[in-house]
Parts: structure tokens; sequence; C-alpha cells
């Protein structure tokens, strides 16, 4: 067999065995996605991709997400056929302990995968947010004669991907962005784990993307190279709109009892079914075995290095036209802070340490961002249609609107909590900004699965979760968080911050923004808070817990609290020294930091052998870890009510009398 002679269905064929006997040996897997998407895929990776196997973090490649991840064998056998760090050796290995080949694909885990797919319509998600980041930085840095920020984004997807309630909130933003350089090829199979999907799925999927302004081509015959090929090169021409490619596919294309039915989605084929299905389609090697003349076909390893050699040619000229605009664009890639970054958070400090008046802590949040926002032009902010209530927008933020060639810093993501969250994991994935996103505390729930794979994958993502307690009063407990900080402070790698005041809040910031290995939220109040902790240095503060305020004596008790509490915890100490009760006063702005303290530090700040109250007015049970069965807890474990503030406090029991006479 020579490469000339090979034919388009045969290079998919590689992709389809590898698929079979990955999950065949596994015993557990997802055949059919790959072995009905294998001819599109040969057709997008070999004819259209833009990419360098040699380097998988290139800035100007072009992404491919699989958002129906469960068919993580397609990614992996492309990834291994065309010459990037994933072995044969590891597609044997599928599925098993510390392998680069998890069941679903895993972003830093396997070279060549751009996010972690897996709950479907998040990757459908990323995938928009990385298409608003290619557009931004276009926008920001090319100039006329030198496009160096000009790359597509592709994505795979089925049908639950667009069952998902998610895929309409992000299509519906695609569509008014005129992200015109996303392309989506749908694997429109008719087939989900239950069978066949017009039982629950009866969508016209053409009519309703149109709806959102997409350009939509198809359905084509996906198993069609010369139809495929034909329809991506009709998507790269739009100008004004993305692109969704419907394809009707055949699941588990080749298996002959198997293929077109639900059997084949989630199981092995099966050793009689997989050997039938060689007879079938032709494919006279044996397990994992793929010819050389195949290989040879499908490396991408010298084109890569080409493609990117040529780029880098135009980066060359670039740099020596705009040297300032390279070296800002390599410093935002590499998720670099600028050199003056010492100095703005010292103007920062200061400037949030000169307040006086109380002030609400989503109030110090934009005074915060009205000294970051001009410093760090990588911040992408943004609100779920809350932007007055946020304040999540500085002085120099400006909105961004497709049709302008401005180089916008904020974005009105609408009523679309989960949306934004998911694209802001793409805007990170994609680098080049520090994307944060406000709403209110209590619809994290909207935004949540979204929050966890911000911290799964381990991305610079700022929450700002603001009317973080029954302080926000009057609305009601459809809209007081009782339970939603502990519950966020059990996700692993997101460092839930809840500042006391002004300069904990200054703080808090610096800190998510300085965090390039997870996500961060910040709990931010309604109400007015007093300013607490000026006379706190930094280092104290983020260690996430530290001594506010001490007393002569060996303390009677350590009062430990967060965020809007910690006033009144600084009430009761006043109240209780007049009795001649001595106290210490704990703020905990962030427990997930302060539980990474030495213990030294933490004994020092929580002294062995000292009651402990902990007074949060949120859900009481992640508190019990630090003041022990013999402590107490000032908190909430029912709903709140509609009141003005001070009222549902009292009726609630989080009140200074509560905390002194526990003492």
């Amino acid at each position: 067999m020579s490469t000339a002679q090979i034919t388009s269905r045969e290079l998919a064929n590689a992709i389809r065995f590898l698929a079979i006997d990955a999950v065949e040996k596994s015993k557990s897997g997802h055949p059919g996605a790959p072995m009905g998407m294998a001819d599109i895929a040969e057709v997008l990776w070999r004819h259209h991709l833009n990419h360098n196997p040699a380097d998988p973090h290139w800035i100007n490649r072009d992404r491919f997400v699989l958002s129906n991840g469960h068919g993580s064998m397609l990614i992996y056998a492309l990834l291994h056929l065309t010459g990037y760090a994933v072995s044969i050796e590891d597609i044997k290995n599928f599925r098993q302990l510390h392998s680069i080949t998890a069941g679903h694909p895993e972003v830093n885990i396997t070279p060549g995968v751009e996010t972690t797919t897996g709950p479907l319509g998040q990757g459908l998600a990323n995938a928009v947010g990385m298409a608003l980041a290619e557009s931004l930085l276009a926008k920001r840095f090319n100039r006329p004669g030198h496009t160096i920020i000009d790359h597509h984004t592709y994505t795979f997807l089925g049908d639950g991907c667009l069952m998902e309630g998610i895929s309409h909130e992000v299509c519906s933003l695609a569509g008014v962005w005129g992200l015109n350089k996303l392309i989506c090829f749908y694997d429109d199979n008719g087939i989900s784990i239950d069978g066949h999907v017009d039982g629950w799925f009866k969508d016209d999927t053409a009519s309703r993307f149109k709806a959102y302004g997409w350009n939509v081509i198809g359905p084509i015959d996906g198993h069609d190279a010369q139809a495929v090929n034909a329809a991506t090169t009709a998507a790269q021409s739009e100008t004004a709109k993305p692109t969704l490619i419907i394809c009707k596919t055949t699941i588990g294309l080749g298996a002959p009892n198997m293929a077109g039915t639900h059997d084949v989605h989630g199981a092995p084929l099966g050793e009689k079914e997989a050997a039938a299905t060689r007879e079938a389609l032709g494919w006279k090697y044996g397990p994992f075995e793929v010819p050389a003349p195949i290989k040879t076909a499908w490396d991408a390893v010298e084109s890569g290095k080409a493609k990117q050699a040529q780029w880098n040619e135009q980066l060359a000229k670039y740099q020596a036209a705009f040297p300032e605009l390279a070296k800002e664009l390599m410093r935002c890639a590499t998720e670099k802070l600028p050199a003056t970054w010492s100095s703005t958070k010292t103007q920062l400090f200061a400037s949030m340490k000169a307040i006086e008046s109380p002030t609400a802590s989503r109030k110090s949040s934009q005074q915060t961002l009205d000294i970051l926002v001009p410093a760090l032009p990588e911040l992408l902010g943004g609100s779920a249609d809350l932007t007055g209530s946020n304040l999540t927008a500085a002085k120099t933020s400006i909105t961004w609107h497709h049709k302008t060639d401005q180089a916008a810093n904020y974005i009105s993501y609408g009523v679309r909590e989960f949306g934004m969250s998911a694209i802001m994991n793409g805007v990170a994935l994609h680098k080049g900004f520090i994307p944060y996103g406000g709403t209110f505390a209590v619809f994290s729930d909207y935004a949540r699965n979204a929050i966890r794979m911000s911290a799964l994958m381990k991305q610079r993502v700022i929450y700002v979760l603001t009317h973080d307690s029954i302080g926000l009063g009057e609305d009601g407990p459809t809209h007081q968080p009782i339970e939603h900080a502990a519950s966020l402070r059990l996700i692993p790698h997101l460092d839930l911050w809840r500042p006391c005041d002004g300069f904990e809040t200054a703080i808090a910031w610096t800190a998510a923004i300085q965090r390039t290995d997870g996500p961060s939220a910040l709990f931010l109040s309604r109400q007015n808070l007093p300013q607490l902790s000026k006379n706190i240095s930094e280092a104290d503060v983020m260690r996430g817990g530290y001594v506010l305020s001490d007393c002569e004596d060996k303390p009677d008790a350590v009062l430990i609290a967060t965020g809007s509490e910690v006033g009144l915890a600084m009430q009761a100490q006043e109240i209780l020294r007049t009795q001649g009760k001595s106290v210490s006063v704990v703020s905990m702005p962030c427990t997930s930091l302060f539980d990474r303290q030495d213990k030294s530090w933490q004994e020092k700040v929580l002294p062995s052998g000292i009651k402990r109250i902990a007074i949060e007015a949120g859900h009481p049970d992640p508190w019990w870890k630090y003041v022990g069965l013999d402590g107490a807890v000032v908190g909430i474990n029912r709903f709140g009510e509609s009141a003005p503030a001070a009222a549902v406090y009292k009726a609630l029991g989080v009140t200074v009398e509560h905390i002194v006479e526990l003492v």
C-alpha cells in the first residue's frame, strides 16, 4: 500500500479501530461516537486544522474541542496519529489509573487536549469562550498588514450537548457576538444512551441556530469526505456569523449488528462484533496495529512545524514594527503579570486603607477594579445582567460589541450565569485574558458545574458573587444565600474569599489575580461594612486567617468570623471587655488558604486549649472543624426572611447579643 493509494475512509478507519481496540481492552468506554465521527475528523484534522504536534501551546494554533467528551478515544486516536506525545502504549492504557488517556479528555494531562470535557454542553461553551478570546485579542493586537492573531475554533458536539440548556445560553451569545471563526460540527446520529432521541429531542436544530444568527450548513452526509470538506471550506469563508455544520452520521459505523443503535454508544463491541467490524470495513490489521503508510499519511509533525515557522516569520515582522505591542502580547499569552504589578498593589492598598467610611464590599470591589483594570489590560470583566448590582464595571471598562474595533475589556453576558461561567473557562483556557464575571451569590447554583470545572482544570477564573448573605434583606429567601458559601468551599482547588472590609477585598482581588493554578470566588456584601483591617499587613491577610484584634491576657475565647460578621465579632469583643472577659477576634476571609498554612501559623491564630466560637451568616457545618465539638457556631441552617437586614439578622440569631451570651 502506497500513501497515494490510501483513501479517506481507510484513514478514518485507523481512528475507528484504535477506538474499538482501546475500549475493548479497557472493558469500558464509548466507541460509537469515534466510529461515527471518524470521517469528519479525518477531513478536519488532515486538511484544515492549523496545529503543531511538536508545540501544543503555539499561540496561533486552531483550537479543537470535543464537546461530546465521552467519545474521548476519537481525540486520543487523532493525537496519536498526528504525532502528539500520545503513544500507542497510552492508547492501550485507556481509562487506566494515572494514564494520560482518561475516560474523558483532560486539559494539562494529555498534550493537545484544549479543555476538559464530559459534562455535556460545556465543551461547546468553552469553545465559544475561546472564539471570543481570539476575536478580542485580534482587535487588540492586530494591525494593518500584521494579522498576528488569526485562528479558528472547531468543535464536535452531539445531541446531548444540544439538549443541555447551556447550549442555548452560549449559542445565543455566539450569534449576537458574530464569532465567525467558531465552526461547530453536529454529530446528528439520532441516538443517545436511552435509545433513539426522537422520543425526547425533536428540535428543528437548523431553524434554532438560524434564529440565533448562525450560518447553518446541511444536513450533509457526515461520511462523505468531499461533502465535509466543502462544508468546512464554506464555513471558513463566512465573515459575520458562527457556523453549525449538521452532519448526518451513523453511530458505530461499520459494526454489522450494532451500528445505528444505542448498544454501541457506551459499551465495548465485544470480541465477535469487533472481529465482524474488521471484516465489514476491510481492516486486515490486528488490535492497535496501524500500517506504516497510514501512519505516514496521518503524521502532521513536519507540516505543523512549517506552519508555526511561517507564523514565526510574521511574528518577527510584527515585533520589528510594533515591539511594545508584541512584548505585551507575549506577556499576556504566557500569563505573566506586568513589571508594574508591585507598584499597582502598593497604590491599591494605600487607597483602600485610606477609606474611613463604612462601605459594602461589593463597592470596595469596584473601587479596587478602578485601579486594577487600567493597570491590567488582560482583565476581562462581565456580569450576568447585574452590572449595576455586582459593581463589576470599572470607570475605564469598555463594553465589547463585535461590530466595534475597540480593545474592549467588559462583556454583557445577559441573564446567563451558567453560560457566562463556562465561557470564562474557555477564555482562560485560550490564554491572553484573566476573566472575571459577576452574579448574585445565590445564583452560583446555576453556575456551579462550570465553577467546578474551573477548579478541576485549575484555571484562573474569578467569580464575583455579591449579595452574600441575609444582609440583602427585603428580597427574601429566594435571594438570600444560606448554604452557598459552605457548598462552594467544598470544591477542591476553589479559593472562596469573604472579605470583611475594603483592604481585605483588595487583598482578595490581588490573590485571585496572582493565583495561576485555580479559580477564586469573591463573596461580597450588599450592606456597608466598617473598615477594620487597615492596620494589618498584606502578608497576614494572604494567609487566609489571622488575628485581627488580640487581647492583653490569655483569651477566654477566640471569635472566628468572616465577611460582614467580623464587625459583629468586634462589637462583641468590646462588650465582653466591659464585662471582664478577654476574647481575641480572628478574621478568616479564605478558609482554604488558611488550611494550606503551616501548623505554627494555625496554632498562633487558633491556639490550642482555648474555646472557639465561629460566626457566619450562613450554614454552620464547615466551621465545626475549627471550633471543635466543645466550641460553638453562630450560623443559619434554615432559609431566610423578607425584611430589612437588621430585622432578618435578629430573627435568625446572628447578633452581637447572641455572641456575648455564648461566650
